[in-house]
């Protein structure tokens, strides 16, 4: 079985989790199936991924077989910034336990810092290109994510893709009910985030690692981006462990007790993905994989270049 991160709320959070971002409806219920089928406990998703009814079925296709019971899941989901006004907050909870036919979530997370104007186009453009802004502000967007947990729709809440000053900005907000529970943010060897990983740490929120291979399959891909799962050194340290490069780099962020959730959609895949609790990497691998280190981005939201809460200008 999969180890588990205690989260501040008390809670077990599956180390390893199922990725959903970019897997296309059609495959990922049967992605979600075989992930479950392989050990897999924790399923990761989001609202603007557009693909939580699938999802919904995979789960409860399981649930209804009987391999395993709803507790036994951990399910994440994301709030999207097209629903940071407070007033909308509630309903796109509901919206994506409807979809996924669950009563409540075990995290729900504020997708990003930033905040869209509201309406059914999930990317709001501008002339120039560029996101509308709705002008709410996350702490206000994070005292309605607070009241799900009173109404019972979800166990913990958390963020993604903020900044230490923006995490420092809710843990020092003013009547502050609840403190994050996670950030998940784009963490792999060329984006190792030792200082944001250590600030969370440090108050005790969690950090789930997203995009852990490096996105080989993300849509604006160039061919002379840097491929991890090709690179030599990351093979080496895999052949010396008869491992594959995946599995290296799933295993670099376990070693760092953090949450990592891979994303297939074939079975042979999301079942080697699985396979990592049988060996351990080395100080000085561990070392040698941290200084692959270079800054680089899969996920720069350069269409929000000019949101007021833009979070990537910070050194971290």
């Amino acid at each position: 079985m999969t180890t588990t991160v205690t989260l501040n709320t008390g809670a077990q959070m599956p180390i390893l989790g199922l990725g959903t971002w970019k897997s296309p409806p059609g495959k990922v219920s049967e992605a979600v199936k075989a992930a479950i089928s392989a050990g897999y406990r924790h399923i990761d998703g989001a609202y603007v991924y557009q693909n939580e009814a699938e999802v919904g079925q995979g789960v409860n296709a399981k649930i209804k077989d009987g391999v395993v019971k709803r507790e036994d899941l951990f399910i994440v989901s994301k709030l999207w910034c097209t629903f940071h006004e407070k007033s909308l907050v509630r309903q796109a909870c509901e919206k994506t336990l409807s979809d996924l036919q669950l009563d409540y979530l075990d995290l729900y997370l504020v997708h990003w810092p930033m905040g869209f104007k509201a309406g059914s186009d999930l990317f709001p453009l501008d002339s120039a290109g560029q996101t509308i802004s709705d002008d709410t502000h996350f702490l206000d967007t994070w005292g309605a994510m607070e009241e799900l947990v009173d109404a019972g729709l979800v166990k913990a809440i958390g963020v993604s893709n903020f900044n230490k000053e923006q995490i420092e900005a809710i843990l020092n907000k003013p009547g502050l009910k609840y403190k994050p529970a996670n950030n998940q943010v784009e963490c792999h060897p060329y984006l190792s985030q030792e200082k944001l990983l250590k600030f969370c740490q440090s108050q005790g929120i969690t950090v789930t690692a997203y995009s852990p291979l490096g996105s080989p399959d993300r849509p604006w891909a160039k061919p002379d981006d840097p491929s991890l799962l090709e690179d030599p050194k990351i093979k080496a340290i895999a052949e010396k462990h008869n491992k594959t490069s995946a599995q290296v780099l799933i295993r670099f962020q376990i070693q760092r007790n953090v949450i990592v959730i891979p994303k297939s959609i074939t079975p042979q895949r999301i079942q080697e993905n699985f396979q990592v609790f049988d060996f351990e990497l080395t100080t000085e691998e561990i070392k040698t994989i941290v200084g692959f280190n270079r800054n680089w981005r899969v996920c720069p939201m350069q269409l929000s270049l000019k949101h007021a809460d833009y979070p990537f200008n910070a050194e971290f």
